[in-house]
């Protein structure tokens, strides 16, 4: 049997304090994404004039969001905005973005170009009895363009104190847009497809994840560490895919808030010092928990869950990491459960 394996292109590095998801191991974890769009894109821009920017741009080795943006002249906002990714989405080689919206119309002759904007995104604090279709609708947008916006599907829940991003850029270019005549299609071309879904930011169906020497790494300490601590391959499988969804299986520094690490465990909510929560060692044992918990009393691991071999991987790791995006494991178990298999 042949799988496929891609490598993961490098991720664009958040912005301090950001992440994909609010950590939520405490009675605050009910926020999401608050990224805020500084000149770090435009301090690191080369000091050359920014190609064309095509419609549709491949991935490689070494790419960023924000990399690719400045390359063509746009905003990183922008970029991530079209293609529904987050400031923490990781991307992979092979992956096609969208760079310039397939709907855009050309200016009508002799009339004045509408004055383009980078797209704005807008916050809204979720209050009690919001939906995000009602919020969309308030602001002018479309609900799936609100989801897309924020890692969210149509069976996810929000929670009042919820910080949803508004990608207003896209109201703004709909209202810009010249009602008066039909666009255009292009001479010559042939008849387009339907315009493709975003490009996924994690494994696409039937896409196995390859290791780098960093992930696997961290997958082998959190694979030892379970197996001392008698864990089966299934709960190794949830710990990776959490990992993974977490992290991307690296140690890293940063997160949302003070979430820190491959688990992204908060001092803060009790998981430890911030020296303690960066030892790959120690977050794998306070992540399985059980008798060998580091923090007894203030966190529970995924031993202390009752029933948790019955429960699907998603809910199981999300019955540990308390996320704001409590389906954002599954699309990582099929990975997981070949990492597993690869690190008897």
């Amino acid at each position: 049997m042949t799988l496929s394996l891609i490598t993961p292109a490098q991720a664009a590095a958040p912005v301090k304090g950001e992440s994909d998801r609010p950590r939520d191991k405490a009675p605050d974890a009910a926020g999401s994404v608050t990224s805020t769009i500084t000149s770090k894109d435009s301090a690191s821009a080369p000091r050359f004039a920014a190609a064309a920017a095509p419609a549709r741009y491949t991935v490689v080795s070494g790419d960023t969001v924000s990399g690719i943006a400045g390359r063509f002249g746009l905003s990183t906002a922008s970029v991530l905005a079209l293609n529904g990714l987050s400031w923490k989405s990781l991307i992979f080689p092979g992956q096609v973005l969208a760079l310039v919206s397939a709907n855009a119309a050309a200016p009508a002759p002799k009339r004045a170009a509408p004055v383009t904007h980078a797209p704005t995104v807008a916050r809204h604090i979720v209050v009690s009895g919001d939906t995000i279709s009602g919020i969309a609708q308030a602001h002018g947008v479309s609900t799936q363009a609100v989801l897309s916006a924020n890692g969210l599907d149509r069976s996810s829940l929000i929670f009042p104190g919820q910080s949803i991003t508004i990608p207003l850029g896209l109201a703004l270019a709909a209202h810009n847009t010249p009602v008066s005549r039909p666009a255009a299609p292009a001479p010559a071309a042939p008849k387009p497809a339907p315009k493709p879904a975003p490009a996924p930011a994690a494994p696409a169906p039937g896409k196995i994840i390859a290791l780098t020497d960093e992930m696997r790494a961290n997958a082998a300490i959190i694979v030892s560490v379970g197996r001392r601590e008698g864990v089966d391959d299934y709960g190794l499988v949830i710990a990776l895919a959490a990992a993974a969804q977490e992290s991307g299986l690296r140690n890293v520094h940063y997160g949302d808030r003070d979430s820190l690490g491959i688990f992204q465990q908060r001092p803060s909510t009790g998981w430890g010092t911030p020296a303690q929560v960066m030892d790959p060692y120690r977050a794998a044992l306070a992540f399985f928990g059980g008798h060998h918990n580091p923090n007894p009393g203030r966190t529970h691991g995924l031993l202390d869950i009752r029933g948790w071999h019955s429960m699907t991987v998603t809910q199981a790791a999300q019955a540990v990491q308390l996320s704001a995006f409590p389906n954002a494991y599954a699309k990582w178990e099929a990975s997981a459960r070949v990492w597993v298999a690869h690190l008897r």
